[in-house]
C-alpha cells in the first residue's frame, strides 16, 4: 500500500488522502451549486443596484473619501470605477425605476465631483470620468 506523510509527519495512505481531497471537492461543488441556485432567485433590480453600490463604494475610496486618503487614493483606478458606474447607471436606469436610479445618480455625481476636487490637473468640463454618459458635472 502506498503511504505518504501528512503535515504532522505521520504516515497516511494515499487512498485516504485522495478520499479526503475528493470529499473537499464535492463539498465545494455543493456550495457552488447552492450559490448558483440562490442568484437565480435574486431580482435583476437587486443585482444591478448591488453592483452599482459596490462600484460606488470602491470609487469613493479611490477618490479619497475613506478612512486613510493618503494611502487609499488612486485617481487612475477611480476613473475606471466611475466610468463603469456611469455606464451601468445610465444603461440600467430605465430598468430599475426612478426611485433606485435617483440615489445611484446622486452617489455617482458625488464621486465625480470628489474626483474633480482631488485632481491636481482637473479634466475639462464634460471630459471627466463618466461624463461621456452623464453629461458635464460641475
Amino acid at each position: 500500500m502506498d503511504t505518504i506523510r501528512d503535515q504532522d509527519g505521520d504516515q497516511t495512505s494515499a487512498a485516504a488522502v485522495d478520499a479526503e481531497r475528493q470529499a473537499r471537492w464535492e463539498e465545494q461543488e455543493r456550495a457552488a451549486a447552492s450559490a448558483t441556485r440562490d442568484i437565480a432567485d435574486v431580482p435583476a433590480v437587486e443585482v444591478i443596484t448591488t453592483t452599482a453600490v459596490h462600484l460606488l463604494s470602491a470609487a469613493a475610496v479611490k477618490v479619497g473619501l475613506a478612512d486613510d486618503p493618503a494611502t487609499q487614493t488612486d485617481l487612475d483606478e477611480a476613473r475606471k470605477l466611475i466610468n463603469a458606474l456611469a455606464g451601468l447607471v445610465t444603461a440600467g436606469a430605465p430598468e430599475i425605476s426612478d426611485m433606485h436610479a435617483r440615489s445611484l445618480r446622486d452617489g455617482l455625481r458625488s464621486v465625480q465631483l470628489a474626483f474633480r476636487e482631488a485632481s491636481v490637473i482637473p479634466d475639462p468640463i464634460g471630459q471627466g470620468p463618466g461624463e461621456k454618459w452623464t453629461g458635464p458635472v460641475n
